[in-house]
């Protein structure tokens, strides 16, 4: 038998891009003291159909999209499976590489073409590949394996087989040392049979390419038949509409840009100038000093506005609770007192055997009421005062550890008040300076100063100031200084006239300074003082009170401030309130029996005679707001609401003599002359028609009796209140010839 001769196998070099395939190298023949031997053809097997089966499963997997790099390796490694037909065959794994390096160079350019070509004509020759290659399965690779080894065991060959197309090669430690020559004809025919499939596969690739390439310039071309013709009009004209916007554009920008150099031309001209005028840096320096120094002020003010409150509600509360005690203790005493006697008269009707059993409440607060009396009518009698009436007594006095408690809280508090301001500079805190500062502003620049409305930030500014110096005010008090003779309101009326004076103006803002101030803070201030502090029944309060409001009602009621209009219709509203409030709660004269109030020196008869004369203080303190309140209002309060509702029906009640002659002439005293300056009235107000009949009737029974003398009284009294229709038929119809010159007189 002849021998094969010896062939080397060369490994085949991988391609670069199969890194996930499943061949491994093998070693040069004597390397690993593995022979490589080519043995006959397996049965079933076609010729060459082995390898060209292997290496076409490389290219499959090359051939797959990037996004399924994982399916590719996977399935490259389980075509080696199959053809090794398990771990224990390692030689199948090499069936591809025992073609020469014509072999690898092509199966190298087949993967570039496969890498390049598209996915559709890599699908179409795969399946054309499939179809002429049949894959043995696992079982017959198994038989063809045991079959060979049991050939090597008797030390024989295997023989080729022209059916079958490649036959799988492995490695082994022996090899035959001779090939025949037959083994070499029939190796020579499968390698051409190889070759020959190679470069058909190859050809079919590159008609498929072409085909492929030629229809996408087909199509390109196709696309490009689609266009409109070409007309040079429309293009020459399409250019020219170009041209010239690209032309208005440039203009455009170079007009701009002449702007800018102007403005910058300009910028560089007026810093030269503000640089070189003194003038203009003078002005900058005070309008910087100005805007420090108002933001300075401001923040002083902020920070003490909140100490200025607590002083003043401090002083505020102290004074109330001070009020509150003398009402309280007023009605009290007034409520024990009406008690005590009505008692009295009910056990003097029942017997007068027994005592009037008294609580020590009541007895302890009629003895402070007579306690106090009787220090009174000493220290009238010191003074010499003997005209004086019971019950037209304020009745506030207090004790002497009341006086020293209340003069100790007002102590702390104005000493607190002291220190306020004492850390801050005179410019921020006297309102002097402060109102120098903006005359400054005003002098130098009257234009910037009546532009920024400076007139009406004065009063906000001067607000905490002037509560600061109000919080020792009380308008109550006799000794309390007046409004014009404050500090604060001298400075503003200068600051006003120096406006006036320098001002040409016709609109000058300035002169609403005061009458803002005013306003904003005087007003509120009185309204707190009527409302919680004032007494309608102390002639002194009410006094001083007018004098204080006078110059906010009377004087500045021809302003034409709007602000100021509606400060004086709260006072009004406020001082109004408070009198019907205390004719309500304050005024009371009680009736007794003709019997009890006989003797003049009895207690009922005492009391009922204080209380009316503490009425008709009340109607005088009323009436003292004329020509200050509406005379409609007070007509309403001290007429019809007090002398015809309590005053008359006590003069119905009293017994007709002098005594009631001289009452009803301290109410005509208090009845303002100005009701009755109209020389053309023959009748009175119709709001004194109950007093007008009550004189008539008084005067009917006075001259009927003995007491004729006070007739003529009454009649002077009908005069002075214009009632003189009334008296010259009275006149007429009792035969009073001698009172008819008093009525000529008129």
């Amino acid at each position: 038998m002849a021998h094969r001769p010896k062939r080397t196998f060369r490994q085949r070099r991988a391609d670069s891009s199969d890194s996930d395939s499943t061949q491994e190298p093998f070693a040069e023949p004597g390397a690993s003291g593995e022979q490589a031997d080519l043995g006959p053809a397996e049965e079933g097997l076609p010729s060459g159909g082995g390898r060209a089966e292997a290496a076409e499963l490389p290219r499959r997997a090359r051939g797959r999209g990037r996004g399924r790099v994982w399916a590719s390796s996977r399935h490259a490694a389980r075509a080696a499976a199959r053809l090794d037909g398990g771990s224990d065959v390692p030689e199948s794994r090499a069936v591809d590489l025992s073609t020469d390096k014509e072999d690898g160079t092509h199966h190298s350019s087949e993967s570039k073409d496969d890498q390049s070509s598209s996915s559709n004509t890599s699908s179409s020759l795969e399946e054309e590949f499939t179809s002429l290659v049949n894959i043995p399965d696992a079982a017959f690779i198994q038989a063809a394996y045991r079959k060979r080894e049991l050939a090597r065991a008797q030390e024989d060959y295997i023989s080729l087989d022209v059916k079958h197309a490649f036959t799988i090669s492995a490695t082994r430690n022996e090899e035959t040392s001779e090939d025949s020559e037959e083994d070499k004809k029939y190796q020579d025919i499968w390698e051409e049979q190889q070759m020959r499939k190679a470069i058909k596969i190859t050809k079919g690739r590159e008609i498929d390419l072409s085909h492929s390439s030629e229809s996408q310039t087909v199509k390109k071309f196709g696309a490009s038949i689609s266009f409109p013709p070409v007309n040079l009009e429309i293009i020459k004209k399409q250019l020219n509409t170009r041209l010239t916007l690209l032309q208005d554009t440039h203009r455009s920008h170079l007009r701009e840009y002449e702007k800018y150099i102007e403005d910058v031309k300009s910028s560089k001209s007026t810093i030269q100038n503000l640089e070189n005028s003194s003038n203009q840096v003078l002005n900058f320096k005070f309008y910087k000093s100005m805007k420090v120094y108002v933001e300075n002020l401001i923040d002083c003010l902020n920070e003490k506005i909140i100490n200025i409150q607590e002083i003043e509600s401090a002083m505020h509360a102290l004074l109330v609770k001070q009020a509150m005690i003398f009402m309280k203790r007023r009605q009290d005493e007034l409520k024990h007192e009406s008690a005590y006697l009505q008692e009295l008269s009910r056990k003097a009707e029942t017997s007068t055997n027994r005592s009037l059993a008294i609580d020590e409440k009541t007895q302890w607060i009629l003895e402070e009421i007579e306690s106090r009396r009787a220090q009174r009518r000493q220290a009238r009698v010191l003074s010499g005062n003997c005209t004086h009436q019971e019950g037209t007594s304020s009745d506030d006095e207090l004790s002497p550890a009341d006086m020293m408690d209340l003069q100790k809280s007002q102590g702390d508090i104005l000493q607190d008040h002291k220190k306020i301001f004492e850390d801050v500079h005179d410019d921020f805190c006297n309102i002097q300076n402060i109102l120098l500062k903006f005359q400054q502003w005003r002098e130098k620049f009257p234009c910037s100063y009546y532009e920024a409305f400076i007139s009406l930030c004065i009063p906000k500014l001067l607000n905490p100031l002037i509560r600061f110096q109000l919080i020792d005010w009380n308008p109550l008090k006799f000794d309390s200084i007046g409004l014009k003779q404050m500090p604060w309101f001298t400075y503003i009326e200068e600051f006003i006239d120096s406006s006036m004076e320098e001002s040409k103006k016709e609109n000058r803002s300035d002169k609403k300074i005061l009458s803002t101030v005013i306003s904003k803070t005087i007003i509120p201030r009185l309204t707190d003082f009527v409302e919680f502090i004032w007494d309608p029944l102390s002639t002194s309060q009410t006094t001083n009170l007018i004098t204080q409001s006078r110059m906010i009602l009377e004087e500045h009621s021809t302003c034409e401030n709007e602000v100021i209009s509606k400060g004086k219709q709260d006072l009004i509203k406020s001082i109004v309130s408070r009198m019907k409030k205390a004719i309500d709660d304050d005024v009371f004269i009680p009736l007794y029996p003709m019997s009890a109030v006989e003797n003049r020196m009895s207690p009922h008869s005492k009391f009922q005679e204080r209380q009316f004369w503490s009425g008709l203080k009340l109607f005088r303190n009323i009436l003292l707001w004329n020509e200050l309140l509406p005379e409609d209002t007070l007509q309403e309060l001290g007429l019809g609401k007090l002398l015809n509702r309590y005053l008359i029906i006590a003069l119905l009640n009293a017994i007709p003599g002098p005594d009631v002659v001289k009452k009803c002439n301290q109410i005509a005293a208090c009845l303002p002359e100005k009701w009755f300056q109209n020389s053309a009235m023959r009748t009175s107000i119709p709001q004194l028609e109950n007093f007008i009949q009550f004189l008539l009737q008084s005067a009917r029974k006075l001259s009927t009796s003995e007491i004729r003398d006070e007739v003529k009284e009454i009649i002077l009294i009908l005069v002075k209140i214009k009632a003189l229709n009334q008296a010259e038929s009275f006149i007429e119809e009792y035969h009073l010839d001698h009172l008819k010159s008093v009525i000529k007189e008129v």
